[in-house]
């Protein structure tokens, strides 16, 4: 057949050298590759099962969620990635949606079964998903909204399910704590199945409405009833929407559909009284940054080990000319301030990448990304002043750790380190995590690490979150065997070489952000252009909590 078009595509030959991408072309494509596993993961079961979904006149999960949130405002998806690697594929999102945003007005959690998922029912991520959502809700002290369509335990991992500490039976715990002691306002919507101990879930919210027709709530459902007691009954008249409602008064409301139910959510939202919130000192109105933030395209590297302009990234996500260091001049390697986010002032801390030359004759050249005894110094102080004025941190994450050696050790390191994270730990204000680049060792620690307990914590796609590279863990691994081998005038040969790239190769997967996210180690992948508003929205939900932010929850 004979093309009709006037130009043809010259294709790439062995000779015909292909032109390397650029770092903007780099970070275009692997915000790319992260969108289409996300479009992915949000068609759940797949087009047979949302049909399916349908057909019993239910809405799907994110439908539910789109609903429930105000029109127009951003929700922002907790751990959309989680086990999308595992399973097969089969459990995308472990089977559940959670996330946050606004409901008429007011800073909202939810978390929405997705029926289209192995009908519901959980998975060990979902458990795990379910706690963050929980947690999020008790450390912000915002509302938490439960939409219940799950099929229970999904029994041929209910050994990952049912027991241990973080088991399913923590939801119930946090459900308690919310109720009796925090005070913070959960509402569920039975829409769908709701069994066995499942159902303490909407049982320890304030409120409940089912859904009639297509909820159902028991211990036990019809099959399991006939089989432990001989009697035979019908899903509605055992633990309908009726029947919870008018006879074992359970349930507080009954809608006649999915929408009419989101909708009296929404309403109870509004009803709530409002929170007592945190109003930082200086807030202002809301001033765009100096550049835009997809200008962040041009000045991120290609290779995470080169260095790059921190500061000018800075001013594409705080407001212009806000930005007030604390002193600057000084173990200039970390980068602290005070700022302003969309209006809020916010104590900033930043790892500085690049080489910094002595400012004095018997001064040493410093590395950004490194952490040395002055800088851990710097910013403990820094964190304790941010903590006693009310202040809340955003950590921007790009460090490869602290800072080893002779002179560092002797230098006190080691008890600068203990005071910057005993400073970070204790700060009870809100604590917001962006990774940029490198989250590594001891350093990924003191910049709020996970573990740590940051209210929320997000990553570029760029994000390498890990103790070390792959070429340092190949130098830990293989160090004393290649110093053998060069002092007998020999190189390794091909069974070493393999043994060390198997090594480099397993590194780079476990440090890609997907691999995090997949493993619920972040939040949230998020696009450049995209970190201004969410981390905005982040914060002005942690700003809920006037009290101490320590620990899944303060009492």
């Amino acid at each position: 057949m004979t093309s009709t078009s006037k130009f043809k595509v010259k294709k790439p030959t062995a000779h015909t050298p292909v032109a390397p991408p650029s770092a903007r072309e780099h970070l275009e494509q692997l915000v790319r590759q992260w969108r289409e596993i996300e479009e992915r993961v949000q068609q759940g079961g797949g087009a047979e099962k949302i049909e399916k979904q349908h057909k019993q006149r239910k809405l799907t999960a994110r439908e539910r969620v789109h609903l429930l949130f105000d029109a127009g405002t951003l929700f922002q998806e907790v751990g959309s990635l989680v086990a999308y690697d595992l399973y097969e594929g089969q459990a995308p999102a472990a089977g559940v949606v959670t996330g946050f945003g606004l409901i008429r007005g007011r800073e909202c959690v939810v978390v929405a079964n997705d029926a289209t998922v192995k009908a519901g029912s959980w998975w060990p991520e979902t458990i795990k998903k379910i706690l963050r959502a929980q947690e999020i809700a008790m450390r912000c002290h915002v509302p938490i909204v439960y939409l219940v369509d799950s099929a229970g335990v999904n029994l041929p991992y209910q050994g990952g399910v049912f027991p241990g500490q973080y088991g399913a039976g923590r939801i119930f715990y946090y459900n308690s704590i919310m109720r009796r002691y925090l005070k913070v306002p959960q509402l569920a919507a039975v829409m769908g199945p709701c069994v066995a101990g499942g159902a303490y879930l909407p049982a320890l919210s304030d409120v409940m409405i089912m859904t009639e027709q297509t909820s159902f709530m028991g211990l036990g459902g019809p099959n399991l009833v006939k089989g432990a007691t001989g009697q035979t009954v019908d899903a509605e008249t055992l633990g309908g929407a009726w029947t919870h409602n008018a006879i074992s008064g359970v349930a507080h409301y009954r809608a006649k559909n999915d929408e009419e139910c989101l909708e009296k959510l929404r309403e109870m939202i509004a009803e709530l009284p409002p929170a007592p919130s945190q109003r930082p000192a200086a807030a202002s109105a809301q001033v765009d940054p100096i550049q835009p933030p997809g200008r962040i395209y041009d000045l991120f590297p290609l290779d995470h080990r080169q260095q790059y302009d921190m500061r000018a990234v800075l001013d594409c996500l705080i407001d212009a000319k806000s930005f007030d260091e604390f002193q600057a001049d000084y173990a200039r390697e970390m980068i602290c301030g005070h700022a302003r986010l969309c209006g809020v002032t916010i104590g900033l801390i930043a790892n500085y990448r690049g080489i910094l030359k002595p400012q004095t004759a018997n001064g040493s050249t410093r590395f950004g990304g490194i952490i040395y005894t002055e800088s851990a110094e710097k910013v403990a102080y820094f964190i304790e002043t941010c903590a006693r004025q009310g202040t809340p941190i955003l950590f921007v994450q790009d460090v490869s750790g602290f800072m080893v050696g002779t002179e560092a050790e002797q230098s006190g390191i080691i008890r600068a380190g203990a005071r910057f994270v005993e400073a970070m730990s204790c700060a009870g204000v809100p604590k917001i995590v962006l990774t940029l680049n490198h989250a590594s060792g001891a350093g990924y620690y003191a910049m709020a690490g996970q573990g740590f307990d940051p209210d929320f914590i997000f990553t570029w796609p760029t994000g390498r979150m890990g103790v070390m590279e792959g070429d340092s863990a190949v130098q830990a691994a293989f160090g004393t065997e290649l110093e053998k081998l060069e002092r007998i005038g020999k190189t390794p040969d091909g069974e070493l070489e393999a043994r060390m790239v198997k090594v480099r190769g397993d590194y780079d997967h476990q440090l890609d952000a997907k691999f995090a996210a997949a493993r619920g180690f972040v939040d949230a992948i998020i696009a450049p252009e995209d970190t201004r508003q969410v981390l905005s929205l982040a914060l002005r939900t942690a700003l809920n909590n006037a009290g101490p932010h320590l620990g899944p929850f303060g009492l």
